[in-house]
């Protein structure tokens, strides 16, 4: 099979520095502020993006090295399949996370419940359309058997005090 090139479009900017203190999901952010700046190139890309309330952004993990089939989740103690689990040592190192828009000021995008690394490379933005990306039903697997009121207790300690909240 081919190698694939992704170009980076812009970059994520948050006050997370550390991997250590990044939230784990954005639904745990807490109103975390960030900003994504898309590079002038693809500016006009985001014609009509201020009608919508959240964004999927799909970005690199630059930071991480290598990869393991076999991880630790953040949440649980057993180790799972990398592929049931949303740790950044992947094959393709590939994160994605929803975030709120709060405001479009040319080519920078501000954003709310940011759960990325500052200096993050943007490889897309994928508006999130209810009608879309709603579904019933839904089994999330091994997740189901979490306390997942108990991660909140995980968030990083920043997030609980100091940092600009939306």
């Amino acid at each position: 099979m081919n190698s694939i090139t992704n170009t980076p479009i812009g970059v994520i900017h948050s006050p997370f520095t550390d991997p250590a203190d990044t939230p784990i999901q954005s639904i745990f952010a807490d109103g975390a502020r960030g900003a994504v700046e898309v590079f002038p190139e693809y500016a006009a890309g985001l014609k009509d993006i201020d009608g919508f309330s959240h964004l999927i952004l799909i970005y690199h993990f630059h930071l991480a090295e290598g990869y393991s089939l076999i991880s630790k989740p953040f949440i649980g103690d057993i180790e799972k399949g990398i592929f049931s689990i949303r740790h950044p040592r992947r094959p393709n190192p590939i994160g994605i996370s929803i975030v709120r828009l709060k405001n479009v000021r040319g080519n920078i995008l501000e954003i709310c419940d940011v759960d990325i690394l500052d200096g993050t490379p943007l490889l897309d933005i994928k508006p999130f359309v209810h009608q879309f990306d709603q579904r019933a039903d839904i089994k999330s697997g091994w997740v189901d058997d979490q306390h997942i009121d108990e991660v909140k207790d995980k968030t990083p300690r920043a997030l609980k005090g100091s940092l600009s909240k939306c």
